[in-house]
Protein backbone atom coordinates (compact mmCIF):
# COMPACT_ATOMS: atom_id res chain seq x y z
CA UNK A 1 0.00 0.00 0.00
CA UNK A 2 2.74 2.34 0.97
CA UNK A 3 5.54 1.51 -1.21
CA UNK A 4 6.26 4.56 -2.70
CA UNK A 5 7.00 6.24 0.57
CA UNK A 6 10.60 4.52 1.81
CA UNK A 7 12.87 5.92 -0.76
CA UNK A 8 10.78 9.23 -1.08
CA UNK A 9 10.35 10.39 2.70
CA UNK A 10 13.14 10.83 4.41
CA UNK A 11 12.70 13.20 7.01
CA UNK A 12 9.76 11.47 8.40
CA UNK A 13 9.10 14.03 11.22
CA UNK A 14 9.23 16.99 9.76
CA UNK A 15 6.67 16.64 7.00
CA UNK A 16 3.48 14.33 7.93
CA UNK A 17 1.72 12.19 5.40
CA UNK A 18 -1.95 11.94 5.67
CA UNK A 19 -3.41 8.93 3.02
CA UNK A 20 -6.67 9.26 0.85
CA UNK A 21 -7.09 5.82 0.41
CA UNK A 22 -9.34 4.19 -2.04
CA UNK A 23 -10.40 0.26 -1.40
CA UNK A 24 -10.61 -1.83 -4.88
CA UNK A 25 -13.51 -3.78 -5.32
CA UNK A 26 -12.13 -5.93 -7.34
CA UNK A 27 -8.69 -7.02 -5.33
CA UNK A 28 -10.10 -5.88 -2.25
CA UNK A 29 -6.62 -4.16 -1.82
CA UNK A 30 -5.79 -0.38 -0.76
CA UNK A 31 -4.41 2.38 -2.96
CA UNK A 32 -3.83 5.47 -2.48
CA UNK A 33 -5.46 8.10 -4.48
CA UNK A 34 -4.51 11.21 -2.84
CA UNK A 35 -1.63 12.62 -0.21
CA UNK A 36 -1.80 15.76 2.05
CA UNK A 37 1.19 17.43 3.72
CA UNK A 38 1.38 20.34 5.63
CA UNK A 39 3.45 22.55 3.72
CA UNK A 40 5.65 22.63 0.36
CA UNK A 41 8.45 20.58 1.62
CA UNK A 42 10.61 20.04 -1.50
CA UNK A 43 12.07 16.63 -0.74
CA UNK A 44 8.47 15.48 -1.01
CA UNK A 45 7.40 17.34 -3.80
CA UNK A 46 10.44 16.49 -6.36
CA UNK A 47 9.49 12.61 -4.74
CA UNK A 48 6.22 12.84 -6.51
CA UNK A 49 7.44 14.30 -9.88
CA UNK A 50 5.71 12.19 -12.61
CA UNK A 51 3.29 10.12 -10.78
CA UNK A 52 -0.01 12.35 -11.45
CA UNK A 53 -2.31 9.03 -10.57
CA UNK A 54 -1.82 10.84 -6.89
CA UNK A 55 -3.28 13.87 -6.03
CA UNK A 56 -1.06 16.13 -3.62
CA UNK A 57 -2.85 18.76 -1.16
CA UNK A 58 -0.30 21.02 -0.04
CA UNK A 59 -0.53 23.72 2.86
CA UNK A 60 0.64 26.82 3.52
CA UNK A 61 2.52 27.12 6.90
CA UNK A 62 0.66 28.79 9.84
CA UNK A 63 3.73 31.47 10.49
CA UNK A 64 3.60 32.73 6.67
CA UNK A 65 0.00 33.90 6.89
CA UNK A 66 0.56 37.45 8.54
CA UNK A 67 3.07 38.28 5.83
CA UNK A 68 0.60 36.86 3.02
CA UNK A 69 -2.00 38.44 4.14
CA UNK A 70 -0.53 41.86 3.48
CA UNK A 71 -1.17 41.59 -0.60
CA UNK A 72 -1.83 39.26 -3.41
CA UNK A 73 1.82 40.14 -4.69
CA UNK A 74 3.04 38.38 -1.65
CA UNK A 75 0.95 35.41 -2.23
CA UNK A 76 2.10 35.11 -6.06
CA UNK A 77 5.70 35.42 -4.94
CA UNK A 78 4.53 32.73 -2.74
CA UNK A 79 2.94 30.54 -5.33
CA UNK A 80 5.58 30.91 -7.68
CA UNK A 81 8.36 29.86 -5.23
CA UNK A 82 6.63 27.05 -3.94
CA UNK A 83 4.23 25.78 -6.36
CA UNK A 84 5.02 26.90 -9.86
CA UNK A 85 8.30 24.81 -10.05
CA UNK A 86 5.73 21.80 -9.83
CA UNK A 87 2.82 22.17 -12.10
CA UNK A 88 4.46 20.45 -14.61
CA UNK A 89 4.96 16.93 -13.41
CA UNK A 90 3.12 16.93 -10.01
CA UNK A 91 -0.93 16.82 -9.36
CA UNK A 92 -1.01 19.63 -7.12
CA UNK A 93 -4.80 19.77 -6.17
CA UNK A 94 -5.64 21.50 -3.39
CA UNK A 95 -3.41 24.42 -1.36
CA UNK A 96 -4.94 24.44 2.32
CA UNK A 97 -4.80 27.90 4.02
CA UNK A 98 -3.38 27.01 7.47
CA UNK A 99 -4.37 24.24 9.50
CA UNK A 100 -6.59 24.51 12.50
CA UNK A 101 -5.82 28.13 12.95
CA UNK A 102 -10.12 29.44 13.29
CA UNK A 103 -10.44 30.07 15.77
CA UNK A 104 -7.59 31.95 16.88
CA UNK A 105 -5.34 34.78 16.87
CA UNK A 106 -4.11 34.29 13.36
CA UNK A 107 -7.24 33.37 12.20
CA UNK A 108 -8.53 36.30 10.79
CA UNK A 109 -5.46 36.24 7.97
CA UNK A 110 -6.76 33.27 6.50
CA UNK A 111 -9.42 34.44 4.45
CA UNK A 112 -7.16 37.30 2.47
CA UNK A 113 -4.84 34.56 1.55
CA UNK A 114 -7.51 32.24 0.33
CA UNK A 115 -8.88 35.32 -1.66
CA UNK A 116 -5.34 36.19 -2.87
CA UNK A 117 -4.38 32.31 -3.77
CA UNK A 118 -7.61 31.85 -5.68
CA UNK A 119 -7.13 35.01 -7.93
CA UNK A 120 -3.44 33.74 -8.67
CA UNK A 121 -4.53 30.18 -9.86
CA UNK A 122 -7.50 31.82 -11.81
CA UNK A 123 -5.73 33.81 -13.29
CA UNK A 124 -3.08 31.12 -14.57
CA UNK A 125 -6.78 28.59 -14.83
CA UNK A 126 -5.05 26.29 -12.86
CA UNK A 127 -7.91 23.79 -11.57
CA UNK A 128 -6.38 24.04 -7.84
CA UNK A 129 -8.58 24.30 -5.15
CA UNK A 130 -8.16 26.83 -2.42
CA UNK A 131 -9.19 25.86 1.04
CA UNK A 132 -8.56 26.11 4.77
CA UNK A 133 -8.72 23.62 7.34
CA UNK A 134 -10.42 23.34 10.63
CA UNK A 135 -10.82 21.47 13.78
CA UNK A 136 -14.24 20.71 15.75
CA UNK A 137 -13.28 23.16 18.47
CA UNK A 138 -15.35 26.00 16.73
CA UNK A 139 -18.39 24.08 17.72
CA UNK A 140 -19.81 25.50 20.79
CA UNK A 141 -22.11 22.94 21.13
CA UNK A 142 -22.07 19.77 19.19
CA UNK A 143 -24.45 16.98 21.11
CA UNK A 144 -27.41 16.22 19.53
CA UNK A 145 -25.72 17.12 15.90
CA UNK A 146 -28.90 18.96 15.17
CA UNK A 147 -27.79 21.22 18.33
CA UNK A 148 -24.65 21.82 16.70
CA UNK A 149 -23.50 25.95 16.84
CA UNK A 150 -20.44 27.48 16.35
CA UNK A 151 -18.63 29.29 19.24
CA UNK A 152 -18.93 33.51 18.82
CA UNK A 153 -15.02 33.29 17.87
CA UNK A 154 -15.75 31.04 15.48
CA UNK A 155 -18.81 32.69 13.87
CA UNK A 156 -16.42 35.70 13.20
CA UNK A 157 -13.26 33.90 11.80
CA UNK A 158 -15.02 30.88 10.16
CA UNK A 159 -18.17 32.16 8.97
CA UNK A 160 -17.11 34.51 6.65
CA UNK A 161 -14.78 31.98 5.26
CA UNK A 162 -17.23 29.65 4.70
CA UNK A 163 -19.61 32.23 2.72
CA UNK A 164 -16.45 32.51 0.16
CA UNK A 165 -16.26 28.71 -0.35
CA UNK A 166 -19.70 28.34 -0.58
CA UNK A 167 -19.30 31.50 -3.58
CA UNK A 168 -16.26 29.41 -5.46
CA UNK A 169 -18.03 26.03 -4.46
CA UNK A 170 -15.10 24.68 -2.69
CA UNK A 171 -15.53 22.07 0.13
CA UNK A 172 -14.63 23.26 3.49
CA UNK A 173 -11.51 20.81 5.25
CA UNK A 174 -12.44 19.16 8.70
CA UNK A 175 -10.72 17.48 11.14
CA UNK A 176 -12.56 14.91 13.02
CA UNK A 177 -11.17 12.44 16.03
CA UNK A 178 -13.75 10.29 17.69
CA UNK A 179 -10.93 9.19 19.51
CA UNK A 180 -10.40 12.27 21.54
CA UNK A 181 -14.48 12.16 22.94
CA UNK A 182 -13.98 8.62 23.71
CA UNK A 183 -10.87 9.24 25.48
CA UNK A 184 -12.54 11.64 27.79
CA UNK A 185 -14.95 9.09 28.63
CA UNK A 186 -14.21 5.81 27.98
CA UNK A 187 -16.83 4.60 30.53
CA UNK A 188 -20.27 6.27 29.21
CA UNK A 189 -19.03 6.18 25.54
CA UNK A 190 -19.04 2.82 24.04
CA UNK A 191 -15.66 1.66 22.30
CA UNK A 192 -17.98 0.21 19.13
CA UNK A 193 -19.92 3.51 18.96
CA UNK A 194 -16.95 5.33 18.47
CA UNK A 195 -15.01 2.95 16.30
CA UNK A 196 -17.67 2.22 13.74
CA UNK A 197 -18.20 -1.18 15.21
CA UNK A 198 -22.19 -1.48 15.66
CA UNK A 199 -25.43 -1.01 13.69
CA UNK A 200 -27.06 -0.32 16.41
CA UNK A 201 -29.15 3.26 16.57
CA UNK A 202 -27.04 4.75 19.69
CA UNK A 203 -27.88 8.25 19.42
CA UNK A 204 -31.97 9.40 18.18
CA UNK A 205 -31.84 13.10 17.05
CA UNK A 206 -35.08 13.30 15.76
CA UNK A 207 -35.86 11.34 12.91
CA UNK A 208 -32.22 10.70 12.06
CA UNK A 209 -30.63 7.79 13.68
CA UNK A 210 -26.72 7.23 14.74
CA UNK A 211 -24.87 4.49 15.18
CA UNK A 212 -20.96 6.00 15.25
CA UNK A 213 -19.77 8.84 16.27
CA UNK A 214 -17.74 10.23 13.36
CA UNK A 215 -21.37 10.98 11.74
CA UNK A 216 -22.35 12.50 15.17
CA UNK A 217 -19.65 15.18 14.55
CA UNK A 218 -19.51 15.47 11.48
CA UNK A 219 -23.30 16.18 10.97
CA UNK A 220 -23.20 18.74 14.13
CA UNK A 221 -20.10 20.73 11.91
CA UNK A 222 -23.44 20.62 9.44
CA UNK A 223 -25.81 21.87 11.15
CA UNK A 224 -23.89 24.69 12.38
CA UNK A 225 -23.15 25.69 8.82
CA UNK A 226 -26.80 25.94 8.29
CA UNK A 227 -27.55 27.85 11.74
CA UNK A 228 -25.01 30.74 9.65
CA UNK A 229 -26.92 30.25 6.61
CA UNK A 230 -24.20 27.89 4.65
CA UNK A 231 -26.00 25.37 3.17
CA UNK A 232 -24.95 22.05 1.06
CA UNK A 233 -21.57 22.95 1.19
CA UNK A 234 -18.94 20.03 0.98
CA UNK A 235 -17.04 18.82 3.72
CA UNK A 236 -13.37 17.14 3.28
CA UNK A 237 -12.26 15.29 5.97
CA UNK A 238 -8.74 16.17 6.39
CA UNK A 239 -7.75 14.48 9.39
CA UNK A 240 -9.04 11.41 11.36
CA UNK A 241 -7.41 8.56 12.69
CA UNK A 242 -6.87 6.12 16.31
CA UNK A 243 -3.80 6.21 18.00
CA UNK A 244 -2.43 2.29 18.63
CA UNK A 245 -0.44 3.23 21.64
CA UNK A 246 0.57 6.09 24.46
CA UNK A 247 -3.04 5.98 26.36
CA UNK A 248 -3.16 1.88 27.66
CA UNK A 249 -5.72 -0.36 26.63
CA UNK A 250 -7.86 2.79 25.06
CA UNK A 251 -5.26 2.50 21.88
CA UNK A 252 -4.01 -0.83 20.99
CA UNK A 253 -2.90 -1.91 17.65
CA UNK A 254 -6.01 -3.42 17.29
CA UNK A 255 -8.66 -0.62 18.37
CA UNK A 256 -5.91 1.47 15.95
CA UNK A 257 -6.66 -1.15 13.13
CA UNK A 258 -10.45 -1.80 13.62
CA UNK A 259 -11.15 2.23 13.27
CA UNK A 260 -9.13 3.12 10.56
CA UNK A 261 -10.36 -0.41 8.28
CA UNK A 262 -13.81 0.61 9.03
CA UNK A 263 -14.06 4.34 8.60
CA UNK A 264 -12.32 3.26 5.18
CA UNK A 265 -15.45 0.92 4.45
CA UNK A 266 -18.11 3.87 5.79
CA UNK A 267 -15.82 6.31 3.03
CA UNK A 268 -16.74 3.55 0.42
CA UNK A 269 -20.02 2.71 1.33
CA UNK A 270 -21.08 5.95 -0.30
CA UNK A 271 -24.19 6.22 2.17
CA UNK A 272 -22.82 9.21 3.56
CA UNK A 273 -24.40 10.71 7.17
CA UNK A 274 -27.56 10.67 8.79
CA UNK A 275 -27.94 14.68 7.73
CA UNK A 276 -26.15 13.78 4.18
CA UNK A 277 -27.54 10.69 2.89
CA UNK A 278 -25.88 9.18 0.20
CA UNK A 279 -23.59 11.82 -0.06
CA UNK A 280 -20.06 10.33 -0.40
CA UNK A 281 -17.32 11.43 2.25
CA UNK A 282 -13.66 11.74 1.13
CA UNK A 283 -10.77 11.38 4.23
CA UNK A 284 -7.82 11.35 4.62
CA UNK A 285 -6.08 8.83 7.64
CA UNK A 286 -3.67 10.48 9.83
CA UNK A 287 -1.19 9.47 9.50
CA UNK A 288 1.38 7.56 7.56
CA UNK A 289 4.42 7.26 9.73
CA UNK A 290 4.39 7.42 14.12
CA UNK A 291 6.44 10.62 14.56
CA UNK A 292 8.62 10.17 17.50
CA UNK A 293 9.53 13.64 17.41
CA UNK A 294 6.03 14.78 18.77
CA UNK A 295 5.39 14.66 22.60
CA UNK A 296 5.23 11.30 24.38
CA UNK A 297 2.05 9.54 24.46
CA UNK A 298 -0.61 9.06 22.11
CA UNK A 299 0.77 12.13 19.70
CA UNK A 300 3.30 9.98 18.78
CA UNK A 301 1.47 6.90 17.40
CA UNK A 302 -1.17 7.87 15.10
CA UNK A 303 1.26 6.06 12.18
CA UNK A 304 0.03 3.10 10.13
CA UNK A 305 3.85 2.43 9.68
CA UNK A 306 7.07 2.75 11.98
CA UNK A 307 9.32 5.17 10.23
CA UNK A 308 12.74 3.57 11.04
CA UNK A 309 11.92 -0.02 8.87
CA UNK A 310 8.74 1.20 7.38
CA UNK A 311 7.04 -1.92 8.88
CA UNK A 312 2.94 -1.78 8.99
CA UNK A 313 2.23 -1.55 12.82
CA UNK A 314 -0.99 -3.34 11.73
CA UNK A 315 -2.49 -4.81 9.41
CA UNK A 316 -5.27 -2.38 7.93
CA UNK A 317 -7.57 -4.99 5.96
Amino acid sequence: MNRIMPCKHKRHVETTFHLHLKLSTSTSLLSITNIRIFDTNTDVLNAFRGNRDIGVMVGVKNQDLEALSVSEDAVNTWFVTNIQPYLADVNITFITVGNEIIPGEIGSYVLPVMQSLTNVVKSRSLPILISTTVAMTNLGQSYPPSAGDFTPQAREQLTPVLKFLSQTNTPILVNIYPYFAYAADPVNIHLDYAIFNTDAVVVQDGPLGYSNMFDVIFDAFVWAMEKEGIKDLPMVVTETGWPSAGNGNLTTPYIASMYNSNFVKHVESGKGTPKRPNNSINGFLFATFNENQKPAGTEQNFGLYYPTDMKPIYKLF
